[in-house]
């Protein structure tokens, strides 16, 4: 968005909000806060887009004020619900607001605050668009406060994808991604296409992982094997969430992953029961002896629903090796890269939590035209593959958290077909 559209924007949000804060007093006083609250949050926006570097989203002061009068004309509705005083208005905007931060801790504090906002401004009362205004910036504030360290950070706006070698930048071209996605992709890229291919493994060779905290000549043959040769296993998977984000997950399931046929993780023993097959199919681009993109496809086996479409690559990078692991998103992907470390007993561990700058997971938006990519570091999700041998038995702990809060781990079985 251009610094002159960002600033129209921000004037129109500035001056609905002058009107609804100031509605109980007339038409004229609301017209005269409407254009004060234009003017003011129109300055604001324009000083924040000039002090903003490249590559940064705007300041979070502005962003506080921005949301800040977002609540004012929302609140100013809710004050039309038969019986909504202060209290339910702050409660419910402390519910709404605090939804949107995602994390545990900022969802259950949203409501707290907002029925704390109400209760001091129930004396009044004060306008419903004053409490709803209210209870955002104090949330918001908070939340700035006590919550400091930030859990989404832009990292380049409009950069070529070489620029970004952590980022796998394959979006879905639509709204559904499916188990068809490899070979529309194969189609798209004018690429040779291999459906199913046969003794091939989600990696070339765990030689190019190869790095100070890994050999790959101490893994075991095994574990090597699984790898390299993927397709010669067959993987039972168990899956264990927390109690707390089951009823989240279910709602994001239903809702988003499975319209969306992408990271749809089986929700129990009985959803993984139905059966669970996996195949990689290969791209192969022209004047290359081998795949240049593999694409791990995972779905029920009674009904071919997509479980997760991921596609698999790895590079290196100041001596070290790296698995990047993209799923694709219309128009966009989501990426886990992770850092490969040696495991006691000739096991691995691939994990995105590291002090090196290459491992996490990013959100990247591509342009269709450009192919240019805007990227988000998402600094509170996290994840841990530990996979090991026991009692001759391959096996995997695949965790995963958010926001330090642990939520998932898929325990596998990997058995010879």
């Amino acid at each position: 968005m251009s610094t002159t559209s960002s600033v129209g924007f921000a004037a129109s949000v500035g001056g609905l909000a002058g009107a609804s804060l100031a509605a109980h007093r007339g038409v004229r006083a609301a017209a005269g806060a409407a254009l004060l609250g234009a003017a003011g949050l129109g300055a604001s926006e324009a000083v924040a887009r000039a002090r903003q570097r490249e590559g940064e989203i705007p300041a979070l002061w502005q962003r506080i004020a921005v949301s800040t009068a977002l609540a004012a004309p929302v609140g100013w509705l809710a004050g039309k619900v038969p019986g909504a005083g202060p209290r339910a208005v702050g409660t419910a905007t402390g519910a709404v607001v605090g939804a949107m931060g995602v994390r545990p801790q900022k969802v259950a504090m949203g409501p707290l605050v907002g029925l704390a906002v109400g209760q001091a401004l129930r004396r009044g009362p004060a306008p419903s668009a004053v409490v709803a205004s209210s209870t955002v910036l104090t949330y918001r504030t908070l939340s700035a406060l006590i919550f400091r360290d930030a859990q989404v950070s832009l990292l380049a706006e409009r950069v070529p994808a070489a620029d970004l070698p952590f980022v796998v930048p394959r979006p879905a071209r639509s709204r559904y991604v499916g188990t068809a996605y490899v070979r529309d992709l194969a189609e798209e890229l004018g690429a040779g296409y291999t459906a199913d291919a046969q003794d091939t493994g989600i990696v070339a060779s765990l030689d190019a992982l190869a790095g100070p905290e890994f050999d790959p000549e101490q893994v075991d043959p095994l574990v090597r094997e699984f790898y390299e040769h993927t397709t010669r296993f067959a993987l039972d998977i168990v899956p264990e969430w927390r109690l707390w984000v089951r009823p989240g997950y279910l709602l994001y399931q239903n809702l988003l992953a499975k319209p969306l046929g992408q990271a749809s993780v089986p929700m129990n023993q009985r959803e993984a029961q139905r059966g669970v097959v996996g195949r990689i199919d290969t791209i192969t681009q022209e004047g290359k002896d081998s795949p240049t993109l593999r694409g791990w496809i995972r779905s029920y086996s009674d009904n071919d629903e997509p479980i997760y479409v991921g596609v698999y690559t790895t590079y290196r990078h100041e001596g070290r090796g790296y698995v990047s692991v993209g799923f694709p998103l219309p128009q966009a992907s989501f990426t886990a890269t992770l850092a490969p470390y040696a495991r006691p007993g000739g096991g691995l561990i691939l994990t995105s939590k590291s002090a090196l700058d290459q491992p996490g997971h990013y959100l990247t938006y591509i342009d269709a035209e450009t192919q240019e990519l805007t990227a988000a570091a998402v600094h509170g999700f996290a994840e841990k593959l530990d996979v090991y041998v026991e009692n001759g038995e391959l096996r995997a702990e695949h965790a995963f958290s958010v926001f330090g809060l642990p939520f998932l781990v898929l325990h596998y079985t990997m058995e010879r077909k």
